[in-house]
Parts: C-alpha cells; structure tokens; sequence
C-alpha cells in the first residue's frame, strides 16, 4: 500500500463529530478540512436544528455521511425513520441495541424497502449503539439497572444486533477485541471516546488514543472536540490521521 492509499483509508476510517448547534458553525469546519476524506458524522443537535438539507449539501460535496440519531421506538416508528433517512442518502445511521431484536430488524427493513423503491440508492450500513461511552460500571449496574461488567453487556448487544442482520455496533474501543472474537473481524465497529494523548477525556468515561484503537482493530473512530474545539482543526485531523497510519 503506498502512502496516498494508507491515507485515503484512514481518513476514511476517520468520523468528524458535527456537533454543532447551527449549520454555519458546522459549515465553516467543513470548509476547513476541505480535501480530507474523512466521513462526517450528523448528529441530533445539528440534524434538529439543521434538518435534511444539511445532509444533502455534505452528499454534494462527496462526503460519507454518518447521521447519528441513536433511533429507538417501537419498530413500526423506527422502520419509518429508517426509511426516510435512507432516502436521503446517508451512509451510515444507528438505532439502539436496547430497543430489543423485532426493533433492528425493522429499521434493517425500513432501509431495504427504501433501497427496492429508489433506483440507484446504496444500503446504509446500520449499527446499533450497545452501551454509551459516557457509561461507567456503576451507572450501568445502579442507574440503568443492568447486572453485570461493561463488557458482557456490549458483547451481548452486539451479538444481537448481528442476529437482527445489522451491519455493526456503537462501542467503546475498550470492548472492540471481545466483539471481534464474538462477531468476527467483518462485523463493524465504531469507536467514539477516541482522544489523543494529552486531551482532555471531557464527558468520556470510557477512552483511548487514536493508534491505540486502530491496533485493536477498530474499523471507525469518531472525534470531536479533539479537532472541532482546537484553533487549528485542520492540523489536529490530520495528526490524528496519521496517527492511525502509524498504527
């Protein structure tokens, strides 16, 4: 693999969290890393506040586009959204494992009907969210209720969005070795909670480094505030981006 090709794929393994409370903000960063091929990742303050056409004018300048609305709700409802966010062309969206098996195969069904009836439109890869990276042990176990490790839990959800016939999981690179080994290498993961050495972990409970998540095998790493809230965004992304190359 030559040096522009290690590049391009890790850059686009690389999700730019969005997250924005209006589209000029978000607008300016994006221009900002123009010419990166990094996917950029929407997620609900600024699809809410934004809406559909935010995602349209990121697919018009050729950018893979995650759109992280964590849907969840009885699967009649989350069939319909996936439906539509299909239709308008995202890559990838999420729903959450905790939703149960009949909710994942519906928003699995939402976005084939939307493929079936729309010439030319590519399936989304559809993830499920296991557990929040902003979820320690104890909050797991005495706030949310659920017995047992971090780790188990993920492992679980994971299992099952796979037997849902989702494409991959939302988790923390501290559980992506124990997915692996229960769902395969080719089952996805991405990683949120990605900070570089040195930065502040902020609402994170649950973080590692750049190359440390490549090296566990990590197929996507999402960040924000390590590049959107730094003077120089552009040289943060790309420091990242080469710390994955490295990896």
């Amino acid at each position: 693999m030559n040096a522009s090709s290690s590049y391009n794929e890790m850059a686009g393994r690389l999700m730019v969290a969005l997250d924005y409370p209006d589209a000029d903000r978000a607008k300016d960063l994006v221009q900002q890393l123009e010419g990166i091929p990094c996917y950029m990742k929407v997620g609900m303050q600024l699809f809410y506040a934004a809406g559909p056409d935010f995602v349209k004018e990121l697919k018009a300048k050729g950018y893979s586009v995650f759109l992280d609305v964590k849907m969840h709700d009885i699967p009649n409802t989350v069939k319909g959204g996936s439906h539509s966010v299909t239709r308008l062309g995202v890559d990838m969206f999420n729903v959450h494992s905790g939703g149960g098996a009949l909710m994942m195969q519906a928003a699995k069904a939402g976005a084939e009907a939307a493929v079936a009836e729309t010439p030319g439109l590519a399936m989304p890869t559809i993830i499920a969210v296991t557990q929040l990276t902003s979820t320690d042990q104890d909050v797991m176990n005495n706030e949310i209720g659920i017995p047992g490790l971090v780790e188990d839990t993920v492992v679980r959800y994971a299992s099952l969005a796979q037997q849902a016939g989702l494409h991959g999981v939302v988790a923390s690179s501290l559980e992506v070795e124990a997915i692996r080994t229960a769902c395969g290498k080719d089952f996805k993961t991405v990683i949120p909670g990605i900070r570089p050495a040195g930065a502040d972990i902020g609402d994170q409970a649950r973080v590692l480094t750049p190359g440390e998540a490549v090296r566990r095998g990590s197929h996507y790493l999402v960040v924000g505030r390590p590049i959107t809230a730094t003077a120089n965004p552009r040289q943060a992304a790309e420091q990242i981006i080469e710390e994955m190359i490295q990896a």
